[in-house]
C-alpha cells in the first residue's frame, strides 16, 4: 500500500513538473511576411515534447493542417478551421510539415521539430519532393524550410 502511494505521488510530481515546463508557442497565418505572401510565422519552429503551438488566425480564410505521410509515425494529425485559431500539443519527436489548405498551391507551408529527434527527416525530404509538385508558387520554399533542419 504504502509502495502504491509513493508511485502515485512521483507519477503526480513527474506529471505536474512536465506540465509546468511546457511551453506554448504562436505561429501566425499570415497573407504577408518576411518569407512573402501566404506564409506562416516563423515557418520554421523547434519545440521540445509536450509543448504545444497555437496557429493564430491573424489574417482570415487560413488554416493549418498537418500534411498527410510528412509527420512523426504514431503522431495525431491535426486539421484546423479557416480562420480559427487552433492550438496542438506536440507528443511525438520528429519532424513535422504542415500548410494551409486553401493556400497550398502557393506553398503556404511551416515545418515545426519536435525534441531532438529527426529521424523522419529523410522521409519528410522525400514526400516534400512529391507535395511540391502541386505548388504554382515558392516551389522552394518548402525544400529551404526543411534545410534549416540539417
Amino acid at each position: 500500500m504504502i509502495k502504491d502511494r509513493k508511485y502515485l505521488a512521483m507519477l503526480a510530481t513527474f506529471l505536474l513538473v512536465s506540465t509546468v515546463f511546457a511551453a506554448d508557442h504562436q505561429v501566425k497565418m499570415l497573407n504577408s511576411g518576411s518569407d512573402g505572401y501566404m506564409v506562416f510565422e516563423p515557418a520554421v519552429l523547434s519545440i521540445q515534447l509536450g509543448d504545444t503551438v497555437t496557429f493564430v488566425a491573424t489574417d482570415m480564410a487560413h488554416n493549418s493542417a498537418s500534411i498527410a505521410g510528412m509527420i512523426p509515425e504514431g503522431a495525431q494529425p491535426w486539421y484546423g478551421k479557416l480562420s480559427k485559431d487552433i492550438t496542438v500539443t506536440f507528443d511525438t519527436a520528429g519532424v513535422y510539415a504542415y500548410h494551409c489548405t486553401p493556400h497550398t498551391m502557393m506553398a503556404m507551408v511551416g515545418v515545426i521539430n519536435v525534441g531532438d529527434s529527426k529521424a523522419n527527416l529523410t522521409a519528410i525530404k522525400a514526400a516534400a519532393a512529391r507535395k511540391k509538385a502541386s505548388f504554382v508558387t515558392n516551389k522552394d520554399r518548402l525544400d529551404n524550410y526543411l534545410a534549416q533542419l540539417d
